[in-house]
């Protein structure tokens, strides 16, 4: 019988993961997130904005709901996701825990995006000040150093070098989130998606998780955030706000990434 591979999460008792938006968590790797609750690992989620400037489904909400609104919305939903995937510790980068000491709260902006290509997002072309993919790389570090060191992770989760599809704030989300990761000394694992997984494994060691055992916490997870997207009746596929269309993801795969 052959011997069974040393897996990444072996051993692992806490992963930190964090994500740009509320349904990110959901989108990219929320089977994995499901499959950690099921072993008995803690998951601690931060959620870097509040995704304010999402495209919104049509009829979901009023034509002239407010972007202050909206995030209130975006809020309400995540704690739905939450709840599906077995997520039991959520933070909001820039509120304590996930804040450098000494520095006031803040929240971070939505940067928004355009799209370059189909498949490809890159920054929009009015960016807020206040939003997070312009805000000082070692503020929004030091804001993730302080909740690695409050929540004592074993590893650290976010997206690869491209941030899974371009967008500004999963760019920054993952530059950040190493960087802490690797001045903690914990160790740092990049999400890699089917599209991305014959690359990856020919530059790196990769681990794939098939993960179809969670697709119902997945959905549900995902039609909690009904202002983003819509979930096919039969829970198989997904249109977003902004009429792409894709399957419902299940299977994810991790790479270490070391200094």
């Amino acid at each position: 019988m052959p011997e069974r591979r040393a897996s990444l999460l072996d051993s692992v008792r806490h992963v930190l993961i964090v994500h740009a938006h509320p349904d990110d968590e959901a989108l990219a790797g929320g089977a994995l997130l499901r499959e950690l609750h099921e072993r008995g690992t803690k998951v601690t989620l931060v959620t870097c904005t509040r995704g304010e400037l999402g495209e919104i489904v049509a009829g979901v909400l009023p034509a002239d709901t407010s972007v202050a609104d909206l995030a209130d919305v975006r809020e309400r939903e995540l704690r739905g996701s939450l709840d599906a995937l077995g997520i039991d510790h959520h933070r909001w980068l820039g509120t304590p825990p996930a804040r450098a000491a000494g520095l006031e709260a803040r929240e971070y902006r939505d940067s928004g995006m355009r799209w370059l290509r189909p498949g490809l997002a890159g920054p929009a072309d009015d960016t807020d000040l206040r939003a997070f993919s312009v805000a000082p790389i070692e503020e929004v570090t030091a804001d993730l150093a302080a909740v690695i060191a409050h929540d004592e992770p074993d590893l650290v989760i976010s997206y690869d070098a491209t941030g899974g599809y371009g967008h500004p704030d999963h760019v920054r989300a993952r530059e950040a989130s190493l960087a802490a990761a690797q001045g903690a000394g914990v160790r740092f694992a990049e999400l890699v998606e089917q599209s991305e997984r014959d690359l990856a494994a020919e530059i790196g060691d990769l681990e794939w998780f098939d993960l179809e055992q969670h697709r119902a916490a997945v959905v549900a997870a995902l039609r909690s955030h009904r202002t983003q997207l819509t979930v096919d009746d039969d829970g198989s596929a997904l249109v977003h706000s902004g009429g792409q269309r894709q399957d419902v993801h299940l299977a994810i795969g991790l790479r270490e990434v070391v200094a």
